[in-house]
């Protein structure tokens, strides 16, 4: 068995294969750790290059699944791997994908916060650029991501992160 598979190392943290520390336990479909050896949800791989449209497309696709803390692993690859003139873009989007995540947690002080900074991030990059980059739908996505944190502090409790997901395109 690997360290992985075991739950640590010899020095008792979780290493990928360059020995860098990476959590191992499996995850379920918001991102929160279960316990060794349980069943969970598969996970994004890490660092993929895509085209924006390939982004906004699997994005969609784990939205509409109920994994927004998936949607926004590919949405941080966007970020961390386009061109530094839609760095803003893609991080606005991650952050309202761990905003919903969060409030789909139950975290109605965090998912608020978050939703509020990627819809503010959205509309700032949408102002200096183009609305509807890659056919996406900033504004709405701004309207939605206000909307929904407003009623995650109004209802204090969870939300069905599957029913909630927003539609990133237009039409």
């Amino acid at each position: 068995m690997t360290d992985a598979e075991t739950g640590g190392d010899s020095g008792g943290r979780d290493r990928d294969t360059e020995g860098r520390a990476r959590n191992a336990r499996p995850r379920d479909g918001l991102g929160r750790p279960l316990p060794y050896g349980s069943d969970g949800v598969e996970r994004q791989p890490e660092g993929v290059v895509r085209s924006p449209e390939e982004t906004v497309a699997e994005a969609q696709a784990l939205l509409d699944a109920g994994k927004p803390f998936h949607a926004h692993e590919v949405f941080e690859d966007a970020w961390k791997s386009g061109p530094d003139a839609e760095r803003e873009l893609w991080r606005g989007l991650a952050q309202i994908a761990v905003g919903l995540t969060h409030s789909a947690r139950g975290n109605t002080t965090g998912g608020p916060r978050l939703l509020r900074r990627g819809a503010a991030a959205v509309t700032a990059w949408s102002g200096q650029n183009q609305p509807h980059p890659y056919d996406l739908d900033l504004p709405g996505l701004a309207t939605w991501a206000l909307d929904l944190a407003g009623r995650v502090e109004a209802a204090s409790g969870p939300v069905d992160a599957g029913a909630e997901g927003p539609r990133l395109r237009r039409g």
